[in-house]
């Protein structure tokens, strides 16, 4: 079975375990120290691998910026949004469901940024795809007070997306062509630049060495920062942003049933309903692709 088959599931199933990762991380550690921890090994493992690789790291400065630019929003501003929004109370479910928006913004962005062209069937699922996020999150957000600490993670969470959003296109637009395995390492150095600083404004760097840390930073490491990113690189190349970014209607259902399995978060009937209307709007998109 090729690359090309395989890589959309795996990345879609990737990509939704790290809203586990993120809650069993809240426990031994603070966000930002972890993701700093994350970040570092990462760029560590990556540049060992092309060094073993042999692959030749340009004499590009702009490339450096360029990535380590990427890396801020793709790793460092996303992530750090979105593990701070979990360490204070936001559900792994509801978080994940909010992370159906990306693909609405992203797609938008496309158009006006890249010049990617949609079809009506297309905007009419990225319009019944939004209208399944609010269902999800409406209810939540509007019982939430304006001071609560509940409604400014929620709000962390969404500009967490936004970037992400944003990132990707920058990400389409500006660094095709390059090595991957360059692009990654250079992103995640650009990553640190954000988490590290916070992590001495924001958390103790009390650690819980235990096996759950262990566990959940190797699986961060392996699986997400590695092997989850360049396939999302991979798929940026093979075909357009938005196509891409579609691929994360399939984060709230796959995250929501790990949240059940893993804490025993039992998903609520908006959500529920949020999620299958947005799958139905990708299934709109993607069809007329």
């Amino acid at each position: 079975m090729s690359l090309e088959r395989i890589a959309p599931g795996l990345f879609a199933f990737l990509w939704s375990t790290g809203w586990i990762a993120a809650k069993f991380g809240a426990g031994v550690a603070g966000p930002m120290v972890f993701l700093s921890l994350r970040f570092g090994t990462a760029a560590v493992l990556m540049l060992l691998l092309c060094r073993l690789q042999r692959v030749p790291f340009p004499r590009d400065l702009r490339l450096m910026a360029v990535s380590m630019l990427s890396g801020v929003l793709l790793h460092g501003l996303y992530l750090g949004a979105v593990w701070w929004a979990i360490a204070q109370g936001v559900p792994a479910g509801l978080s994940g469901v909010i992370a159906a928006l990306q693909p609405l913004l992203t797609a938008i962005l496309a158009v006006h940024l890249i010049g990617e062209r949609l079809s009506r069937r297309q905007k009419t699922g990225l319009l019944i795809g939004f209208a399944g996020v609010a269902v999800a999150i409406a209810p939540r957000v509007l019982a939430a007070s304006a001071t609560s600490i509940a409604a400014w993670a929620i709000l962390i969470n969404v500009l967490g997306m936004i970037s992400v959003s944003y990132g990707t296109i920058y990400q389409k637009k500006k660094l095709g062509g390059h090595d991957l395995r360059v692009v990654v390492t250079y992103q995640y150095l650009g990553a640190l630049f954000v988490t590290l600083p916070l992590s001495f404004l924001l958390d103790t760097w009390t650690i819980d060495f235990g096996w759950v840390f262990w566990s959940v930073l190797a699986w961060s490491v392996l699986a997400s920062s590695i092997v989850g990113i360049l396939l999302l690189l991979y798929l940026l190349r093979q075909g357009q942003a938005s196509r891409a970014a579609a691929l994360v209607y399939l984060v709230p259902a796959l995250t929501a049933l790990q949240a059940l399995i893993a804490f025993g978060e039992v998903p609520s009937v908006p959500m529920v309903i949020g999620a299958g209307i947005t799958i139905f709007g990708v299934y709109l998109t993607n069809r007329a692709v």
